[in-house]
């Protein structure tokens, strides 16, 4: 589960749900980001979400159902590692999108990991792999919870996110050009999730280069970094 927002008013606003269970995870900000990592088996700390002081933010929600054209087959594009390269700043967000547009990205077998990302000018670019990406310049918003916007409401599941979707849309429906960090906050509380936990809520805005924090759905406890 997850849900990523991108809005584009007067000012550039993301936000981000984390929800995941029987992972252990972490907030880490330093000098050039604020990272949620995941502690992996194999890998140890993966920083897979989170902002960093270009302006780049990378949400990475599971596609339920799985679409088995993600697993691995011959070369191609890991989108886990095209996120974090992202996140690290080794790669820009047009340099991404060309690499999406020109050959295949995978996710790992048997979990389609899509890619909800966003760079300082607001640009929005999601990659479903083994489906294609959507790019969207500087949209007024744009939001991805769980299922594909290639297949829509096509094959349901009970953590689709559907539900997210409509009730996040909806709210940026009446928002002001004055959207800011609490209203983005708002529907982040309002899309939470207790069955699947939303772990870390996290917003980031932009141009004025402050992320916003709280974890395990304690509002009243907020951090932040300003870079």
């Amino acid at each position: 589960m997850c849900t990523s927002i991108v809005v584009n008013r007067k000012k550039t606003i993301v936000g981000w749900n984390l929800d995941i269970l029987d992972m252990e995870h972490r907030v880490r900000p330093n000098e050039d980001g604020v990272y949620i990592e995941i502690n992996d088996a194999t890998e140890g700390w993966m920083p897979l979400f989170g902002a960093n002081k270009r302006g780049d933010f990378v949400g990475m929600p599971t596609c339920w159902p799985a679409d088995k054209r993600s697993d691995p087959v011959g070369p191609g594009e890991n989108v886990i590692m095209l996120d974090i390269d992202l996140l690290l700043q080794k790669k820009t967000l047009e340099e991404i999108r060309v690499i999406a547009e020109k050959g295949p990205v995978y996710s790992i077998p048997g979990l389609t990991f899509m890619s909800a990302l966003s760079d300082r000018e607001g640009n929005v670019l999601h990659i479903i792999p083994g489906q294609g990406i959507k790019y969207y310049e500087k949209p007024d918003h744009a939001i991805l919870t769980n299922f594909s916007p290639f297949k829509q409401d096509s094959e349901t599941h009970p953590w689709m996110g559907w539900d997210r979707y409509h009730k996040a849309e909806d709210m940026l429906k009446d928002a002001t050009e004055d959207f800011g960090v609490e209203d983005c906050f708002d529907i982040l509380k309002a899309v939470a999730q207790e069955v699947c936990p939303t772990v870390v809520s996290m917003v980031y805005d932009v141009g004025e280069k402050t992320v916003y924090w709280c974890e395990n759905r304690k509002w009243d406890k907020i951090e932040k970094a300003v870079f």
